[in-house]
């Protein structure tokens, strides 16, 4: 799973004042209503601009709903569909998913081929092996470089898993999913179909580190602002235009701390070890699967082979900011950046994508 709480949303409700025979008049819109939930681990606010609280909540009681039936059905160690899906993967049998969960694992396992392995939610066990799999940190010691080995031997990955409508098998026992490393971003893309479903234009989703917007707030864009992994405060904020969605996956939150070391709950799964050097990634993207995925994708790749990935994966927007302080970004990413206090925590430098082909995913 992926550490959360890197990003913040800036909004300040607006009040518009008209002059109407002779009178001055504040008109109010109906006040903004925001609601928080729980799912893996972390606090939802789920907030919407622009109608009345009745309406409102009873979009926000849907969205609770659907999120919770996915808290509990996505959750890979504890009783539900994606454990029994799991089951069914170690003695080699097929299991039906609901057609929802079958989407989404199609979703993953095409971001796991153009990310060229680097994002994989069919690393399970590892993730259960470093203690990651529970919403609370881990505690103890790593698991032993045996144990890694073991693990990586027979190669689990997402790529071994076939989905035939809604029917899914894999032909690699070892494959074990957990959907954390983008759970969030596409449990946040059902929900923002829930609320159009309820007639909902305007809103703003916050899942931690995972923020997706729905049309603007009032005459104005939502505003929100990446966290600086290094200190408490921000690195720049950013307007996000309607249907937007920026994840970042940052080491800071969620980590093993044993043995005077920290590590990392993101796991390269070439190694089966944590990743060292990249403390925080932001992607923006036009859908919060592919944003999430790609945070942790390109924290994987690292310094000097993001960009490949970041081009593979189709993602445009990206900030990476490494251990020793160093930020990049793309272009079109710095050009959205509006640095908070009036610079930069460091030098920006900007990195262009290569002209990448994307993998051919079956």
């Amino acid at each position: 799973m992926k550490a959360r709480g890197a990003l913040f949303r800036l909004s300040i409700a607006a009040v518009t004042v008209l002059a109407l025979a002779g009178t001055v008049h504040a008109l109010r819109p109906e006040p903004d209503v925001s609601q928080s939930l729980y799912l893996f681990g972390t606090l939802v606010e789920v907030e919407i601009h622009g109608v009345d609280e009745a309406k409102a909540k009873a979009a926000i009681a849907r969205v609770d709903q659907h999120l919770q039936h996915i808290h509990k059905d996505w959750h890979a160690w504890r009783p539900g569909t994606l454990e029994g899906l799991n089951a069914a993967f170690a003695a080699g049998e097929s299991i039906s998913v609901d057609p929802t969960l079958a989407k989404v694992l199609e979703r993953g396992r095409d971001l796991a081929c153009a990310s060229d392995g680097l994002f994989d939610p069919g690393i399970g066990a590892l993730i259960e092996a470093w203690g990651f799999h529970a919403d609370t940190l881990p505690e103890g010691d790593p698991p032993s470089e045996d144990t890694i080995a073991a693990l990586i031997a027979p190669h689990p990955t997402m790529l071994d898993v076939t989905i035939d409508g809604t029917t899914i098998r894999a032909a690699n026992p070892a494959v074990q999913l957990d959907l954390g490393a983008y759970a969030k971003g596409a449990a946040l893309d059902l929900a923002e179909d829930d609320l159009r479903a309820a007639g909902i234009t305007d809103a703003v989703l916050n899942a931690g580190g995972g923020v997706q917007v729905m049309g603007s707030h009032g005459a104005r864009p939502w505003r929100v602002a990446i966290r600086d992994p290094f200190a408490w405060g921000v690195v720049a904020a950013l307007e996000l235009a309607p249907g937007e969605a920026l994840h970042t996956s940052g080491n800071y939150e969620r980590y093993l701390e044993a043995g005077g070391l920290r590590f990392s709950h993101i796991l390269d799964p070439r190694t089966g070890r944590p990743v060292t050097d990249i403390v925080s990634v932001s992607v923006l993207a036009e859908n919060g699967a592919l944003a999430d995925a790609a945070a942790t994708a390109l924290s994987v790749a690292g310094a000097q082979d993001w960009p490949r990935i970041a081009a593979q994966m189709g993602v445009e927007n990206v900030l990476m900011i490494t251990g020793q302080g160093e930020i990049f970004a793309t272009p079109s990413m710095r050009a959205r950046l509006d640095p908070v206090g009036g610079d930069f925590p460091a030098p920006v430098t900007l990195v262009d994508l290569p002209a990448s082909p994307r993998p051919r995913c079956n």
